[in-house]
């Protein structure tokens, strides 16, 4: 039966049907999903390690290796937790075992999620299902790519600059980072506390709340969780009347949008309009000037601060040295790659005496205005858009050598992320045969708002987001 599973079109929501009806059982769609991985995945590295079928198995969850799972390796990408095996689950993984889904395997990630491209990780890069010459995204490309290339129903990702949003566009899937503070980070590996986020990667946007209702909410081991105002809805309507869209002009006006995704996003909006969306410009120029000068300097410093914890003694291999601080010298430098090392570096020297607050202080002050700058756009609009990345899926190795040109590749996504606001992508065409993805942004808690005009989109665009390779 397994055989008979068409795992690159199968949706999450499809494949719970496929099981209640009896048509398939547990097993034989995790042993489909197995088999896909076998075929695969030796050209797209999407699994770090993969999880045989257990028993009383349901639909099957891919995580990205930065969230702890109890008895598996979880290394976060790199080196220097090679051989970590948690003793406990993070808190979105019991939930996740909670509601009947089971591990399929732990996805690849750039070095601690630092990246743009999953060209970070220690244990190679990921290929995109699209085009294996190109990258998935980062940095959650393995999850991105396992979904995408029919490796996974869906998946679990974190977002600190776009991790999410950004892979999911460059492979063509749908993409959830949730507003700050509903979903738990409790045994998520830490980079920047105050941005990180987990989030639903999946084929659709009805797959996408689906796994959101599963993961989100208060967690008491979580200081900084909530409840949610309302119950996460599943989207039907396919209508948009009296949905406000705001375009901010300074992310459109931006030289770095490739022609093709210019092209594929206006189109997207002029289909909002046809469904009865109002959309205009709006202006964030605070947002757009700064948010990417302002992210590298916050981000950076919290994970100096987070990442001061591998010495060497607790976690992963170590270096042996003739005193501690040669121990943990060499741990260290064989432990950790160029990325967050060049990470750290920076980040311990913004919040260094004397430059503190020129520096971290100064870009605090910055994230504030960049969320009052949103919630002003917020009084006049249900929504923003944008695109999510300003290129389609470029050649491994291409921003490998430029530090700066990587990290523009979450231009676009970075703002609302300072801001702790909901951000989706949606893919809304091709370009060069490669998938646009459009980024919807709304206020506080409106994940509700997002999924009713993401479903809307995705049903009168009506793609066909499985790569032609696998059609």
């Amino acid at each position: 039966m397994s055989a008979l599973v068409d795992t690159a079109r199968l949706t999450a929501e499809n494949a719970i049907a496929l099981v209640e009806r009896g048509e398939i059982s547990a097993a034989e769609l995790h042993a489909a999903y197995l088999d896909a991985i076998g075929e695969r995945d030796g050209e797209l590295h999407a699994f770090l390690r993969t999880v045989a079928e257990p028993e009383g198995a349901s639909i099957p969850i891919a995580l990205k290796d930065v969230i702890s799972t109890k008895g598996v390796e979880t290394t976060a990408g790199s080196r220097i937790l090679a051989g970590y095996t948690p003793v406990f689950d993070a808190t979105v993984a019991a939930r996740c075992k909670a509601s009947g889904l089971t591990l399929l395997g732990k996805t690849n990630t750039d070095e601690f999620a630092m990246g743009s491209s999953t060209e970070n990780s220690a244990y190679g890069p990921s290929h995109n299902p699209w085009d294996p010459s190109r990258v998935p995204g980062g940095s959650g490309g393995g999850t991105a790519a396992a979904v995408s290339g029919g490796l996974a129903p869906w998946g679990l990702g974190s977002d600190t600059g776009g991790s999410i949003k950004q892979p999911s566009a460059l492979c063509g899937n749908v993409g959830l980072r949730p507003t700050y503070g509903t979903v738990s980070r409790f045994g998520v590996v830490a980079f920047a506390s105050s941005l990180d986020q987990v989030g639903p990667v999946a084929k659709t946007v009805r797959d996408t709340a689906l796994l959101y209702r599963i993961i989100s909410g208060r967690d008491p081991a979580d200081s900084t969780t909530v409840d949610l105002p309302s119950p996460v809805e599943l989207p039907q309507g396919e209508r948009l009347d009296g949905v406000r869209i705001g375009v901010p002009r300074q992310a459109v006006a931006l030289e770095a949008i490739e022609p093709g995704v210019r092209a594929e996003f206006e189109r997207s909006l002029e289909l909002a309009a046809e469904l009865g969306a109002e959309v205009a410009e709006c202006d964030l120029p605070l947002s757009f000037d700064y948010g990417l000068p302002c992210y590298y300097l916050i981000a950076p410093a919290e994970a100096s601060s987070n990442l001061a914890r591998y010495d060497g003694v607790r976690y992963g291999p170590r270096s042996e040295g003739a005193t501690y601080r040669e121990m943990v010298e060499r741990t260290r430098d064989e432990g950790f790659g160029a990325e967050p090392k060049r990470r750290i570096m920076l980040g311990t020297y913004a919040l260094s005496a004397g430059y503190y607050d020129a520096y971290y202080g100064q870009a605090q002050k910055v994230r504030t205005l960049i969320g009052r700058e949103h919630a002003e756009a917020f009084e006049q609009f249900d929504v923003l858009a944008t695109p999510t990345s300003p290129t389609v899926a470029f050649p491994i190795g291409e921003k490998a050598a430029d530090p700066l040109a990587m990290y523009a590749c979450d231009l676009l996504t970075i703002p609302s992320c300072l801001a702790g606001l909901p951000g989706l992508n949606v893919p809304c065409g091709l370009s060069d045969g490669l998938p646009v993805g459009l980024q919807l942004i709304g206020p506080q808690f409106a994940e509700n708002t997002l999924f009713r005009v993401g479903y809307a989109l995705e049903q009168a665009l009506g793609l066909d987001l499985v790569p032609g390779r696998l059609r």
